[in-house]
């Protein structure tokens, strides 16, 4: 894995929602670096990919409340423990659990284990909210798929915050989720 800047020179073979993301960046004049790698299924083979990009990625999790007819893409540490019940508590919904992968095709365009904030540019309709906990503020870079697992992207935080995210046409909210005490 070797640490790129910008969109790759040879675009051969890339998805189309992959390249959807470069052309919002670079549209929005947002600097970003890149790793091309194999696909990351699960958080330790973030890790390898957080050292290529010297910075953290963010833990994406899709979830609904029972009915499922409220979604929100929840990001947060990668080891940070998910609990349910705090969540659930903050935002006023009950029984709150994983979205079925279908949603995650049917609003973002995302593939389960490709999870990311950047595919809200493909939630036109406003299907899922966005919660951010508050930890992330005190990162300088959030790392992010670009709509697929096989390459990460490292963001500045204000960048995501204050550009990306409301191009998208989404408001975040922000949540405070405890890291367990031992």
């Amino acid at each position: 894995m070797e640490l790129q800047i910008g969109r790759p020179a040879d675009c051969s073979g890339r998805l189309d929602k992959e390249l959807r993301v470069y052309d919002l960046l670079d549209k929005l004049g947002i600097s970003y670096q890149r790793v091309d790698h194999e696909a990351a299924m699960t958080m330790e083979a973030c890790i390898e990919i957080d050292k290529a990009l010297g910075s953290p990625m963010c833990k994406n999790l899709l979830l609904c409340n029972r009915q499922c007819t409220n979604f929100y893409l929840l990001m947060m540490p990668g080891e940070k423990p998910f609990k349910t019940n705090v969540l659930s508590k903050q935002i006023g919904s009950a029984r709150l659990s994983f979205a079925d992968g279908k949603y995650m095709e049917e609003f973002l365009d995302i593939t389960p284990g490709s999870l990311s904030v950047l595919g809200l540019m493909n939630d036109k309709e406003q299907q899922v909210q966005l919660l951010i906990d508050d930890d992330l503020l005190n990162w300088e870079y959030i790392g992010c798929h670009p709509c697929v697992n096989t390459s990460s992207l490292r963001l500045k935080k204000e960048d995501l915050l204050e550009k990306i995210i409301p191009a998208m046409g989404h408001t975040p909210r922000f949540v405070h989720l405890e890291t367990e005490a031992l």
